[in-house]
């Protein structure tokens, strides 16, 4: 599988896998993901099981596209990039927030999806890495630590923190939580020896 499907250039793989993708989307609307089968997939996106396999190994790899698609789009809309900098970090932090509030606004569909949580946390922070590898693969850390394991370690910061932020009663607006899950990342980013230790700044919608 390609690192994301926002990057096939081709309508015609592009075009198949939205159709996948939305059909998986649809499907959950009414059924946990383990009942959901590749069958069920194929015959609402109308493809066949062989067009299926022609993309993705299984239906978790489908499941990992949708999540880290969206991501990324959100990614794209706000024209966010790493480039070892604060604000740049801030605003990958913002849009994890966005995101997750997104994904998990309907508390019924939350939880009869909690199954498979944990292979959403994988597929974001899947994304959020690719996004800090994106900026990181140049650096050369004066820690000695490598830049994946940087990026890893961020990701999982970023995730674990804005997922704790999502379920805190009377949770304050994003734009407040980010300067403080700065806090805790900006240390392990500036590991990668390219990054000034600064204050960061809320970051606001693009």
């Amino acid at each position: 599988m390609p690192i994301s499907d926002c990057e096939v250039l081709d309508p015609r793989i592009r075009r198949t896998r939205q159709l996948l993708q939305s059909a998986l989307r649809t499907l959950m609307q009414n059924k946990s993901f383990d009942e959901i089968s590749v069958h069920d997939i194929t015959e609402t996106a109308t493809v066949n099981r062989a067009t299926f396999y022609d993309h993705y190994a299984d239906k978790y790899a489908l499941l990992d596209a949708l999540v880290a698609g969206g991501f990324h789009t959100l990614l794209h809309e706000r024209e966010v990039r790493y480039g070892s900098c604060p604000s740049a970090a801030s605003a990958i932090i913002l849009a994890t927030c966005d995101y997750l509030t997104q994904s998990h606004g309907n508390g019924a569909d939350c939880q009869r999806q909690s199954a498979f949580e944990p292979l959403v946390e994988a597929a974001i922070t899947t994304a959020i890495r690719r996004v800090l590898m994106a900026g990181l693969k140049d650096a050369s850390p004066t820690s000695g630590i490598p830049p994946e394991m940087i990026a890893t370690s961020a990701s999982w910061a970023i995730y674990g923190a804005v997922k704790e932020w999502l379920k805190t009663p009377g949770r304050p607006p994003a734009e407040e939580v980010v300067p403080l899950i700065m806090q805790l990342v900006l240390p392990i980013l500036q590991a990668a020896g390219s990054m000034e230790s600064q204050e960061a700044s809320p970051v606001a919608h693009s």
